[in-house]
């Protein structure tokens, strides 16, 4: 029986409907269960000094617009928080921003900006039905929208106050308003454009790719035009147009970028940072990226906090390891990104995208303009990923997903026009991903499809937020309070930036980067006694080494006692961890230096050497404060030490700082 117009218009907006209902709660119950990632505390802190403090020096490492919204239903609450005193301290933004969170109502916090930040996700989720409606028609929307609702990726960081969700919203926002201006063009869809671009802009530091990807895509739109038939490119905006529209575009774009920072150049209280950005910038290894950047801020072109930030994101990708298949390399490799997309993608998701090809060359040529602007921000968004050298989680491709699942559910429409009876089929591969997805409900971050094992088996292979982000404390608690555990040690991923005993975690902590980085006075014993917990982002040896580097690397060849929620793993036993506790020495020695003990200092760093004497950082630690005590023989000897350690023993994986610092020193 043949339906009505008004009929299937109706069914069209039931299911659609539906699908965002079903995306809403998973959503809702997803941030009910998880607890805090690792950079949440830190955007929501910033983003309520955006809107209390005017303090854009915080956090400046991601632009203001998803903090700015996430943190807009906290400033009816009565809420207290540290003040913050250096400017640009990535240290102190993390240490207030984990007492700001947990010194007030953290599950109201956490929850009101969450509910927020997932605005972007159903934002995303509206303009993946809209977009592939217009492009492809009522099936290609209703396919590509289930392909979102249940896609592990979307589902475990959509709800996150974090940025890599609303840039993909408006990324693919802003594609799409120009794909509708060179249709049709107006004043009205020009302001659209660039009020997208604008706010791409203000959410993510990645977001500058947006112009170069809509000049290529402008340079093909026209290039179609002269190759084909005018039935087959529909009339549109003129090629001269077109590109004054990018200009215009810009203008508006750069406009709402400074709104975004309250059209402020400085970034807190007046003061002029313009040369701090010009000197952390000049430090830049990439020549073009610093000279951009210095110019700007030397110009006044746009925030000083913008600037600082983007300078920053330079900084983080040089020093980043990567770790893929179990190997930790120093820096990123170029199948990164593509293995994990085969790894975390749903197999429903990769079987509909092998059909797309096949789509294209039988049944694109009436599509030529709307694959143009669907394939090549998605490729030239994926290859700069992929030339990178940040590789820390499958979130910075994000971005990607909206518009190949656009494509996948094209080409599914396809393959259902050319035969009506192969709609059973692709109605099994979305059934087929819904299960998969439903499987890992609610905790998606450590999904990885069946090819691979599913979510136990992802930590084999990736590590960081593709698998252990600091989101599973109340699993965690509730697993030791069934086996009534009071006394265990837990070695965190997120520790220090979040708070285990919070959520009722009795664990005593244990050595992690964070605890290195910022400095938490604890006690790290040579010797511990089970239960042992230790995340698999600590446990990979990601961001210490592997091997020797790794002060856990004994538990990599243990069978756990048991795995929670994909990513915390239970070892029960007597382990002797010498350097982690010697790790922990460091960090004390470090904490006795600033208060001006500098004997309590020397005492730190001498017991870190003789618990990891084979260590890089123990003896360089030791050296420098032998050297600043006039004792320069000794001083010299421990130095010569670190140093022989650093050539010898995992070179490349080395900490540069610390090398850097060592040779200096050898040098004088």
């Amino acid at each position: 029986m043949k339906l009505s117009d008004s009929t299937r218009q109706k069914l069209f907006s039931a299911v659609a409907t539906s699908l965002l209902v079903i995306l809403a709660l998973e959503l809702t119950l997803t941030i009910r269960r998880e607890t805090q990632t690792w950079d949440e505390a830190c955007h929501i802190f910033a983003g309520y000094r955006y809107w209390t403090r005017g303090d854009f020096a915080m956090n400046p490492e991601h632009p203001p617009l998803v903090k700015l919204v996430a943190a807009a239903p906290l400033l009816s609450l009565r809420l207290k928080g540290p003040e913050r005193k250096d400017l640009f301290s990535k240290e102190e933004d993390f240490i207030s921003a984990t007492q700001f969170v947990y010194s007030n109502n953290a599950d109201q916090i956490l929850f009101r900006t969450r509910m927020a930040a997932s605005l972007f996700c159903i934002g995303l989720a509206l303009l993946v039905l809209t977009t592939a409606r217009e492009m492809f028609g009522k099936t290609a929307a209703l396919i590509a929208l289930t392909l979102l609702v249940f896609e592990p990726n979307i589902l475990a960081h959509g709800w996150e106050v974090t940025t890599d969700t609303g840039f993909s919203c408006l990324l693919l926002a802003t594609v799409y308003a120009f794909y509708r201006y060179v249709k049709q063009p107006s004043t009205k869809r020009l302001l659209v454009l660039g009020l997208a671009a604008g706010l791409a802009l203000a959410s993510k530091h990645s977001a500058i790719l947006v112009f170069p990807i809509l000049i290529v895509v402008a340079t093909a739109e026209v290039w179609l035009r002269r190759r084909y038939a005018p039935a087959q490119i529909a009339s549109g905006a003129g090629a001269l147009r077109i590109f004054q529209a990018l200009i215009a575009a810009a203008v508006i774009a750069i406009a709402i970028l400074w709104a975004s920072y309250g059209f402020r150049l400085h970034p807190e209280g007046g003061a002029d940072a313009g040369p701090r950005v010009v000197a952390y910038a000049g430090r830049l290894d990439h020549q073009l990226q610093k000279v951009l950047i210095v110019e700007a801020a030397r110009w006044h072109l746009l925030p000083e906090a913008y600037l600082y930030g983007l300078a920053d994101v330079g900084f983080t990708a040089d020093f980043s390891h990567s770790y893929i298949f179990g190997h930790v390399y120093p820096h990123g490799v170029w199948f990164y990104f593509p293995a994990a997309f085969l790894i975390k993608s749903t197999l429903s998701l990769l079987l509909l995208l092998l059909i797309v090809p096949f789509a294209i060359a039988f049944r694109g040529a009436r599509y030529r303009r709307e694959l143009a602007f669907l394939i090549i921000p998605a490729c030239l968004y994926f290859l700069v990923a992929v030339i990178s050298t940040l590789n820390i989680g499958i979130r910075h491709i994000l971005p990607v997903y909206p518009f190949l699942i656009v494509l996948a559910g094209w080409g599914a429409a396809e393959l259902i026009r050319v035969k009506r009876k192969l709609a059973y089929a692709v109605a099994v591969v979305l059934a087929f991903g819904i299960f998969s997805s439903l499987r890992v409900f609610p905790v998606y971050m450590a999904y990885a499809n069946e090819l691979w094992g599913g979510p136990a088996n992802t930590y084999k292979y990736l590590s960081d937020s593709n698998v252990d982000w600091g989101q599973q404390l109340r699993s965690v608690s509730q697993y030791l309070d069934r086996r009534h555990v009071k006394n265990c040690w837990f070695a965190y991923f997120a520790d220090v930036v979040t708070d285990p005993k919070y959520y009722g975690v009795p664990c005593k902590p244990l050595t992690t980067i964070a605890s290195v980085w910022l400095r938490q006075s604890m006690d790290v014993p040579p010797s511990i006694d089970g239960p042992v917990l230790i995340s698999a982002g600590v446990l990979s040896g990601y961001e210490f080494g592997p091997d020797q580097l790794n002060p856990y690397d004994q538990f990599t060849r243990l069978r756990p006692t048991a795995v929670i929620e994909h990513g915390v793993f239970v070892f029960d036993g007597h382990f002797d961890i010498p350097l982690a506790s010697a790790l922990n020495h460091l960090t004390q020695s470090q904490i006795q230096e600033k208060a001006g003990h500098m004997d309590q200092a020397m005492a730190e760093a001498q017991m870190a050497v003789q618990l990891a004497p084979n260590s890089l950082q123990p003896q360089a630690r030791l050296g420098l404060l032998l050297m600043q005590s006039g004792r320069q023989d000794e001083g010299h000897q421990a130095l010569q030490r670190a140093f022989t350690i650093a050539e010898t023993i995992q070179p490349e994986l080395q900490s540069r700082w610390t090398v850097a610092a060592v040779r200096n020193a050898l040098a004088k």
